[in-house]
C-alpha cells in the first residue's frame, strides 16, 4: 500500500502538466540537466484559470501504457486518458477523469473519488480508504511547442497526503515530451521529487523517475474508466 501511494503521488502529476509559454527552449534546457535538478525550477506561477492547452492531435480517448524506465521488471500501467475542448474553446484534459482512470489502476477500490478546486484548474482532491485525503496543488507550469509534432510540458506541484496524523508534503517536477507517432501519441516523462518546503537548506531533488508511454486512440463509445 505504501508504494501505491507513492506511485499515485507520481501518477496524479502525468496528466496535469502545462502552462503558459515563457523562454522558447527553456524547457529542452531544463531537460538536458536532468538528472540534477534543484529549485527553484525556471517555472512561473500559474493563475486560476491557467491551463495546458494541448496540441489539437490530443483530442479524444486513449488508452494510455506507461512504463517505468527504472523498473523494466513492473509491469506497464494501463489507463485511459480524455481531451476535450474547455467553454473557451481550447483543449485541455479532462482532468477528474483522468486523474481518476490512474488512481483506480494504482489503487483499485482504494479510491473514493477525484474532486477538481471550481475556483482553480490548479487544485485536485483524491478521497482514499481509511480516512485519507491527497491534495495536489500546481505551483509552477510551463508548455512549449517546438514543431509542430513536438509539445513540451513541464510542472511543478505541491501534494499533501492527508492522514490521521501529520500530513505528508512532498514536491513533484514533472517534464513531459510528446511526439506524434503516426496516429500514436509517443511520449517520455522525467520526474524529480524534493524535499518538504524547509526541510532541507538545499532543494536538491532527492529522487528521479522516467517513464516511456505511449497514447493509443481509443473509440468514443469505448468503455471508460
Amino acid at each position: 500500500m505504501e508504494r501505491r501511494l507513492w506511485m499515485l503521488l507520481i501518477g496524479l502529476t502525468i496528466l496535469l502538466s502545462g502552462g503558459p509559454a515563457w523562454a522558447q527552449g527553456s524547457l529542452e534546457h531544463r531537460l538536458n540537466n536532468w538528472p540534477d535538478w534543484s529549485l527553484p525550477a525556471p517555472l512561473p506561477r500559474p493563475s486560476n484559470r491557467d491551463d495546458l492547452v494541448y496540441p489539437d492531435w490530443f483530442e479524444g480517448l486513449w488508452q494510455v501504457e506507461s512504463v517505468d524506465l527504472d523498473a523494466p521488471g513492473d509491469p506497464a500501467l494501463l489507463h485511459q486518458a480524455r481531451f476535450q475542448a474547455d467553454q473557451r474553446g481550447r483543449l485541455i484534459g479532462d482532468r477528474s477523469f483522468n486523474a481518476t482512470a490512474i488512481g483506480r489502476a494504482l489503487l483499485g477500490k482504494q479510491l473514493l473519488g477525484v474532486e477538481e478546486d471550481p475556483d482553480s484548474a490548479n487544485r485536485q482532491i483524491a478521497r482514499l480508504k481509511g480516512d485519507l485525503f491527497l491534495e495536489t496543488t500546481v505551483t509552477g507550469r510551463r508548455q512549449e511547442s517546438p514543431n509542430p509534432e513536438t509539445f513540451l510540458a513541464d510542472e511543478l506541484v505541491l501534494q499533501i497526503l492527508h492522514t490521521p496524523g501529520p500530513p505528508r508534503l512532498s514536491r513533484i517536477e514533472t517534464l513531459s515530451r510528446y511526439s506524434r507517432c503516426g496516429e500514436d501519441i509517443c511520449a517520455e516523462q522525467w520526474q524529480g521529487r524534493y524535499a518538504s518546503p524547509g526541510e532541507s537548506l538545499r532543494d536538491q531533488a532527492i529522487a528521479q523517475h522516467h517513464y516511456k508511454l505511449r497514447f493509443t486512440p481509443l473509440p468514443a463509445s469505448a468503455p471508460s474508466i
